[in-house]
Order: structure tokens, then sequence, then C-alpha cells
């Protein structure tokens, strides 16, 4: 009998095993009295019957699934009203609904470069980016974390060809916020596009949370497109491209991930489309965020803490060890209180945290338990 092809996953698991980073699925069942402050869900809006009425009205409207890619049966009138208004809320053109923000990412980087262009992406960019980069054929230059002078550095060396320059608007690990402003003026400077993920500014930064680009004045300038997800502040699932009709034109004629994948599924439209409006009437929910974020960042602080100052609505809490932090938000979990972890590889620096969520809707109380709860599951130093 002929050796099994895939024997060396077993060597894999062992190695991955003996490195102390094994990942494992635990599907999450209902639980009212566990506290969240590990999802994206920003606003607090994924479980509003604003949203989940919307939710059940697409589906019963449209159907369970879209049916087909965008460019045959996967596009309705649902899909067209969100990217209308997408991109009217954050100062763009045209935007462009796809399933993911994963494919949202990969679209723009394949379709706005190739072979022969240049590529030049912040270190601590998300993976769905670096991806992009790798798919695209372009060359990839990657440059230290948030230095425009990196940037400028990197496109002098390469006068004369098409480029651009790819960030997060905010950090997902870390929540710190990229000096967008800064770099579009490097960019500028040297005939090169912006492209900034906005999958954790949308819904925290700007008026009424209209994003980290449209903070910075740079909402529908020459040579900026912007990237987001639809499944963070918006409470449901999907991403975007937001940038001038020409480009997002472009995209539908060229981005893979767009044209040969199926639409994303009606309920999640309406969903977003409801959390969009949600947000328009309740422009204070971003406000709310930041505020929440502040207050976790300062009572973790003054208790001996080592936490990242957040830019927008992520909190980061360094712990000792990768196991430490395995450990910490095991704890936390028993107790009550659900928080992300973050150890290596996922994060390039080697150092590893617990990330928490600041949901505009957490009440004071609510964060009374949450930093009792970390303080209490803190592991020594």
């Amino acid at each position: 009998m002929s050796q099994d092809p895939f024997h060396w996953t077993t060597d894999a698991a062992r190695l991955r095993e003996e490195a102390g980073l094994v990942r494992a699925l635990r599907p999450r069942a209902f639980d009212a009295t566990v506290l969240d402050l590990a999802s994206n869900d920003y606003l607090g809006l994924t479980r509003r019957p604003e949203i989940t009425e919307a939710a059940a009205g697409a589906a019963r409207r449209w159907g369970a699934g879209a049916t087909g890619s965008r460019l045959v049966t996967g596009s309705t009138e649902l899909h067209a009203e969100l990217e209308r208004e997408l991109a009217e809320f954050c100062g763009f053109e045209a935007a462009l609904v796809f399933a993911s923000g994963y494919a949202a990412n990969l679209a723009a980087l394949t379709a706005l470069s190739s072979h022969g262009s240049l590529i030049v992406s912040d270190a601590a960019n998300h993976a769905s980016i670096i991806d992009g980069c790798r798919l695209s054929r372009a060359e990839t230059a990657v440059v230290p974390h948030a230095d425009p002078e990196a940037v400028r550095k990197t496109l002098e060396a390469h006068p004369g060809r098409r480029a651009l320059f790819v960030t997060d608007s905010v950090f997902s690990v870390d929540g710190d916020a990229a000096p967008l402003a800064e770099f579009a003026r490097v960019c500028g400077g040297h005939g090169a596009a912006l492209i900034a993920d906005d999958a954790h500014g949308l819904g925290v930064l700007g008026e009424g949370g209209r994003g980290a680009l449209h903070a910075a004045g740079l909402a529908g300038a020459t040579g900026v497109v912007a990237t987001l997800t639809l499944s963070k502040s918006l409470g449901s699932q999907g991403g975007a491209v937001l940038g001038p009709a020409p480009v997002i034109d472009h995209l539908v004629n060229a981005a893979r991930t767009f044209i040969f994948d199926t639409g994303l599924a009606p309920a999640a439209v309406g969903a977003a489309l409801a959390g969009l409006r949600l947000l328009r009437r309740e422009p204070d929910l971003a406000d709310r965020a930041r505020t929440v974020a502040r207050t976790l960042y300062e009572r973790l602080t003054s208790a001996g803490l080592g936490v990242v100052r957040p830019d927008a609505a992520v909190v980061s809490v360094t712990a000792p060890s990768p196991d430490s932090a395995v450990r910490w938000a095991a704890d936390c979990r028993a107790a009550g209180l659900a928080v992300g972890c973050f150890r290596p590889p996922s994060v390039p620096d080697g150092i590893s945290r617990i990330r928490l969520t600041a949901r505009a809707d957490l009440t004071g109380r609510q964060i009374d338990r949450a930093v009792a709860t970390i303080l209490a599951t803190a592991p020594a130093a």
C-alpha cells in the first residue's frame, strides 16, 4: 500500500504542539452571561433588533444566498443601495461590495498592480494585505511600521515605476493609527497611489464614524482608495472597496475575487445597510467607542499593566509570554469575560498580548467587571 501523501501533516502538528502554537476551533455557544470583549463588534450592533430584522427581511425578500457571482445573478438592488450609501457616507465617489474584507483587499492589490509595478507595504499590515501583495505579482517592498520617511526613500529608489503604498488605517493588534496624512503627502509627491484598509476605522474614527481617511481629510482625494469590512462596526459581514469611479469600474472588470466569487448574501447586505443607517442616526456611537477604549487604557495602565495607548477601539495589553497570554485569556473566559489572544507567529514583533474590544454599548458596570477580571487573572511579570 502506498504511503499516505499527507503523512507530513502529523509531523507539522507535532512541531506546532512543541512550539505551543496549536490553534483549535472552539464553537461559540449562546451564553448571555459572558461579557464579550473579544469580537470586533465595536458599536454593539450585531444583536440590535434593527440589524437582525433587516437581515431577516432581506433573506425573506431576496433568498438565503446571492445565487451567483455579482456579474451574473449575485447583484441585487440591495447591493447597489449599500454601495451608494457607503460611498456617500465615507466621502468617496463609488464603492464595490465583496463577500469579505479579505476578498476586498485581495481585489484592490491584485487589480491595481501588476508584474513590473511596485507595492510598498507597512511591516504591520494584516494578513489579507500580505496575501494580496504576494498574489499581485508586483515587486513588494516591506517598510518599517508607520514610517513615512521609509516609504519616501523606497519610492525614490524606484523612480518611474507604477507604485502604490498600502497600509492599515488602524492596526488590528495594537490599535495604533497610521499617519495617513503624512503617507498621502509622500505618495502624492512621488506619483504613487495610497490604499488604506479602514476595517478598524470605519464606525470609530472620523466625523460620525466616517472612518480614518475621512478624519485625515483624504476621503475622495485623487490617488486614494479605501478598503473596509462590514463585519466590525456595521455588525454584519462582507467587505468593500471605495474610490474613484474609474477605479471601481476597473475592479468590476479585473478583480478576480469579485468576478469569480459568489456575491455577498442578501441577509448580510441588509444587515450592513441597516447598520450604516443606524450609525447615521446615532453618530455618538463612534465617540462612545473611543471613550470606552480610553477608559480601559487609563484604568489598566494605572493598575500597572502594559497597555498600548489606543487610537480607536482596540485595546492591547501585553503579556509576559505566549503561554501566559493563552492562560490569561482562558482564565478571563472562565470568569465570564471573553478577550482576544495574540501570540507569535500572528504578531511579527514576538510580543504576546490579550486584546480587548472597546464596544460602544458597554455600560459602566460592565467596564468595572472587565477591569476587575483582567486584573484578578493577570499573570506575574
